[in-house]
């Protein structure tokens, strides 16, 4: 590495710095990694009339109509010996439409419209790339640039369909203003209701939204969008990166979802797998040009192990030019309002995470085994977005805690707003597997939760897709299992297990709500305590829907206790929003008390009061309190319509006394209840 390129200047690495004096021995990296950035930056400034019109090369590649309804075709497929384009049009004929070879391994080919002026391809009709290799073979591809690609029943391959509708879904409503706390529903089209089959975009639209509006959530972050070939895969083996899943409908019902969304203050993010691609040929990215690289390193370098994917070269101009314009597509067409990078730390390191626990020493975040070429992809990915959309909301799905993942590209950080705080979840699932209700520590839980590096911000979340997947289960279904088949009637008592697996549903969703993140995640119908697991149709399951489905009609039901969890989270959400904890400072835990299982923490001026213990109900309890004046309950987990036992009086008042307690000036006394009516003293 040249030594110019450590005299690189960061322009505000000192606020860094100052803000977490261990990075010091770091600098030389920030500045080359940002000297990196910068440089890039620089190229694509240059070569093809700034970073806006490089990144919409999506109105270049693929296939575009002109205004005299002529056709233009545009890849990049360098290992090529030659290209043709066959498909309904031509009858299927594989050498009437050859593309013209251009520099740089680009290809075109211009098809005049017809006698009648109408395009010489229509709407809907099926198209192929054929593609001859140096060895002499022949492959049939579709294009990567392709924005809608269908299955037929009885195939495995999908098809790459020419989209041009007569009359496009034109946006109605302008975007929701970035929201002030961030509170998000993480959502699967095709799992959106009860019936055991694909759902529709349309469903989701007519029947899910309404849900999330009354639920309080202020954000939709949408699962498994971008085309991917096997469903069971989540969405996480992409296909064809331009094209949104047709298994749920077409391109203008997902617009019409994003708009309807907007119409009622939701923003929706879109959940972007960049970190790697499905190993598909016919139908994906894989050996596009017949050769092991194009879009990807080749050899060893190119394939991640545990996925048995592709991995693409992140320092790759076309790559970048696919990549970057594949955000600003999202952006543009289907209006999205940011994205939830999916595998991040995968992309972070040479070795992918895979065998890395991940201590923490600051070591392990700089040297030879992190992949630059990715850090440089993920500011520029940043950079751009948060420069042409002032409110655009990017988050990192890191598990590794890269340091500066969530700092300004300007300080040498990685440019998002927000990583997932992945620990929570991990630790609330080790609690329930491994404790017994008197074990449980409470330091260690508010550690857990509390535990996030200053300045870079975080989304909290019990549980998300990731803890219902087949092998685990809901934390509902951990707490309660099969008595959620028999018990869960309003009509008839709780029994213990119910009783106590109700209760800390709650607790444990308002704990991460009010001390775990400055944004709040939870996935959709898990909010009520959906029971069971998620498990995609496959041939293991004999392609068994019955796990793919989200159970609204529970919540439905009048009669069933899935009811109350549901108007918990609601009231939840709505404090949430009248008084704005996730977006004020970080919590001042005042009590973390092993022996009375007791957590008292204060945030945004509301006082948050955790009663653990199975048994023990406390009176005159004495707790610390910031600003002095006078108190009232806001929110009781047990009140009766939440499926608590109605024990405290709403009606009373609490004052406080300038009595110093817990190193805060004011205290007052408190009546708590134990966790269990049915063994409460």
């Amino acid at each position: 590495m040249a030594e110019a390129e450590y005299n690189v200047s960061v322009p505000r690495l000192n606020s860094l710095l100052e803000l977490d004096p261990y990075l010091k021995p770091f600098e030389k990296d920030f500045q080359r990694r940002y000297g990196l950035f910068e440089k890039q930056l620089t190229l694509l400034e240059e070569a093809e009339g700034g970073f806006d019109q490089f990144t919409r090369s999506y109105k270049s590649y693929g296939v575009h109509r002109m205004p005299d309804n002529s056709l233009v075709f545009k890849e990049w497929a360098p290992a090529a010996e030659a290209l043709f384009l066959t498909g309904d049009f031509n009858g299927w004929d594989n050498f009437s439409h050859p593309y013209a070879k251009k520099d740089f391994g680009k290809w075109e080919l211009h098809i005049p419209p017809k006698e009648d002026k109408t395009p010489a391809v229509a709407h809907n009709s099926k198209l192929k790339v054929v593609v001859h290799t140096r060895m002499g073979e022949r492959l049939y591809r579709i294009s990567p640039w392709a924005k809608y690609v269908t299955r037929h029943e009885k195939s495995v391959i999908y098809d790459w369909v020419h989209w041009d509708p007569p009359q496009p879904y034109i946006h109605k409503h302008p975007r929701p203003q970035k929201p002030r706390s961030l509170r998000i529903y993480e959502s699967h089209v095709g799992i959106a209701s009860p019936e055991g089959k694909v759902a529709s975009y349309s469903n989701f639209t007519h029947n899910v939204l309404p849900r999330i509006k009354d639920l309080g959530y202020n954000c939709i972050q949408l699962m498994a969008i971008m085309e991917h070939a096997y469903y069971a895969s989540f969405g996480y083996q992409v296909t064809s990166f331009f094209a949104a899943s047709s298994r749920y409908g077409t391109p203008e019902e997902l617009k019409e979802l994003i708009d309807v969304a907007h119409s009622l203050g939701i923003i929706v993010l879109l959940d972007v797998v960049h970190s790697h691609a499905s190993k598909n040929t016919e139908d994906g990215l894989n050996s596009f040009d017949g050769s092991d690289s194009c879009f990807f390193h080749s050899g060893p370098r190119g394939e991640h192990s545990l996925w048995d994917s592709r991995l693409f070269n992140y320092s790759g101009w076309e790559v970048l030019r696919f990549l970057l314009s594949n955000l600003r597509w999202w952006m543009e067409e289907y209006r999205f309002d940011g994205f939830r990078f999916d595998g991040v730390t995968s992309m972070l390191y040479h070795h992918h995470g895979i065998g890395s626990g991940f201590s923490g020493d600051y070591a392990e975040y700089f040297g030879l085994h992190v992949d630059e070429d990715s850090i440089v992809y993920l500011m520029l990915a940043n950079h751009i977005l948060h420069t042409l959309y002032q409110d655009c909301i990017t988050i990192a799905e890191d598990v590794s805690g890269m340091p500066t993942l969530c700092r300004p590209v300007q300080e040498g950080g990685l440019g998002f707003d927000f990583r997932l705080a992945m620990a929570i979840p991990d630790k609330w699932i080790q609690i329930l597997k491994e404790f017994k209700d008197e074990d449980w520590n409470m330091g260690n839980i508010v550690h857990t939760m509390s535990n996030r590096r200053y300045g870079e911000k975080c989304i909290a979340y019990a549980e998300s897709h990731d803890q219902a997947l087949v092998g685990d289960k809901t934390l509902a279904f951990w707490l309660m299992d099969k008595d959620m088949y028999t018990n869960m009637s309003a009509l008839i008592p709780m029994n213990s297990v119910i009783d106590r697996g109700i209760q800390l549903h709650k607790m444990m969703r308002l704990l991460t709500h009010g001390l775990g993140g400055e944004g709040y995640l939870n996935f959709m119908g898990n909010e009520f305590g959906h029971p069971e697991w998620l498990d995609f149709p496959r041939v293991g399951n004999n392609e068994s829907y019955h796990y793919a489905r989200r159970q609204f009609n529970l919540v439905d039901m009048d009669h069933l206790r899935y009811r109350q969890l549901y108007a918990f989270d609601r009231d939840m959400n709505r404090t949430e929003d009248k008084y704005g904890w996730l977006a004020a400072p970080p919590a001042y835990i005042s009590a973390k008390h092993e022996g009375d299982k007791v957590i008292v923490f204060e945030r945004a001026n509301v006082i948050f009061i955790f009663n653990f213990h199975p048994t023990n109900s406390y009176s005159n309890y004495r707790v610390a309190v910031g600003p002095p004046g006078k108190y009232k309950i806001k929110l009781d987990s047990d009140e009766i319509h939440y499926g608590g036992h109605g024990r405290l009086d709403h009606n009373t008042e609490f004052f406080t006394e300038p009595m110093e307690f817990s190193n805060l000036p004011n205290s007052m006394l408190l009546k708590f209840l134990a966790l269990l009516q049915s063994r409460s003293t």
